[in-house]
């Protein structure tokens, strides 16, 4: 998983740190370590052992937002890959996406609403025991924390939790997820261009509020926000086509009633393109496999005589996928392995025809220079 490291487990989900991570622990260790030693009741090292467990409670409080997350997406099934902690907060890597927009709400609504339930659990305490001044310090600043964190979040523009729920309310309105996450994604941009004004203006001095952080999170957002559309309408794209439609020309389909002699006729000689081929009956059915090399077995003084049905092997390894299926659905069954083949069933199991990676980026490039024509 690029530069993270694997930490442990948690709950079963496998649980990664960012090397950033560390900059911001020993950034936050040191910042609060130094705000605590003017505390005269602390002396020595201790201020700054406060300081550190102050910053492992702060990434403690993102690790649980991201729990938060996690537990609802397991309620509905689905797989949670990891959670990272990195620069900027925390990430919990989903399988998939949610099949309802009530579902994806309540997956991105999940993350605020546990920072928002720490941050009032940790004012109650605060407020109602009586606590040392350095302890009473740090739990005011992770209620604080966590009230930024959860507030932060429900700002409506992806990556944030905020904009994952403006998502499944347009997801909702127009019924397409896709539409939903480009309109996130667009109002993120803007949030983000937003965050790089101030950042830029309060370094120049121009504001008094905003920071160099303010900047850096205006480009995180930009960035992710960008590519959060362009990955949404790639989806859209693909959408658009079936199985059918990336078929490779000229597949390597022919007739078991075929003799050998036919065959190499028409199909293997002054052709190299292809050393398998389907064999399918009359009704276009699949019958087996050929492979030419077997040919050379066989006396060519019986290939008038002998038809092809009487040397096909069986079919094996062939991986097949149904006509009418996305071409989404055929881009995630092909990314594992980008040599794999896909056999296109038909209606009534007809082999219409196999599909590769290649055809599939020769059909895309195709339907963008239509657009651009």
């Amino acid at each position: 998983m690029n530069n993270n490291i694997r930490v442990g487990n948690l709950f079963g989900i496998p649980f990664y740190v960012n090397p950033s991570w560390f900059l911001v622990l020993g950034l936050v260790t040191f910042s609060y370590g130094e705000q605590l030693s003017f505390f005269p009741q602390l002396n020595g090292l201790l201020p700054w052992l406060l300081g550190f467990i102050a910053a492992l409670l702060l990434f403690a409080s993102v690790l649980a937002h991201e729990l938060g997350h996690s537990f609802v997406a397991i309620s509905q099934g689905i797989d949670v890959k990891s959670i990272t902690l990195f620069l900027f907060g925390g990430l919990a890597n989903l399988e998939k996406e949610s099949d309802t927009p009530l579902e994806a709400f309540l997956v991105a609504i999940a993350g605020p609403g546990v920072s928002l339930l720490l941050s009032a659990i940790f004012f109650l305490v605060g407020f109602n025991f009586n606590l040392s001044t350095p302890i009473e310090a740090i739990i005011e600043l992770l209620a604080f924390i966590n009230l930024v964190l959860g507030l932060f979040n429900l700002i409506p523009g992806l990556p944030l939790d905020g904009g994952n729920i403006l998502k499944s309310l347009v997801w909702k309105i127009t019924g397409n997820p896709n539409k939903g996450i480009i309109f996130a994604s667009r109002v993120g941009q803007v949030f983000g261009w937003l965050a790089v004004a101030i950042g830029g203006l309060s370094i120049l001095g121009i504001l008094r509020f905003g920071s160099f952080w303010t900047l850096l999170i205006g480009f995180f957002l930009l960035q992710n926000a960008g590519n959060s559309a362009q990955s949404a309408k790639v989806q859209e794209t693909l959408n658009g086509y079936t199985a059918e439609d990336a078929i490779i020309p000229n597949s390597p389909i022919v007739v078991s009633g075929l003799t050998i002699r036919e065959f190499v006729n028409n199909y293997v000689i002054g052709k190299n393109q292809w050393r398998k081929f389907l064999v399918v009956n009359e009704e276009g059915t699949l019958s087996g496999v050929l492979e030419v090399e077997r040919l050379k077995k066989i006396p060519t003084s019986d290939w008038t005589e002998i038809r092809l049905f009487e040397v096909i092997q069986p079919v094996t390894d062939l991986i097949t996928i149904q006509a009418e299926a996305t071409l989404l659905e055929v881009v995630k069954l092909l990314e594992d392995d980008p040599f794999k083949q896909l056999t296109v069933i038909g209606e009534n199991g007809q082999v219409l025809g196999l599909l590769e990676k290649n055809s599939v980026i020769n059909l895309l490039q195709k339907d963008k220079q239509k657009l651009a024509a």
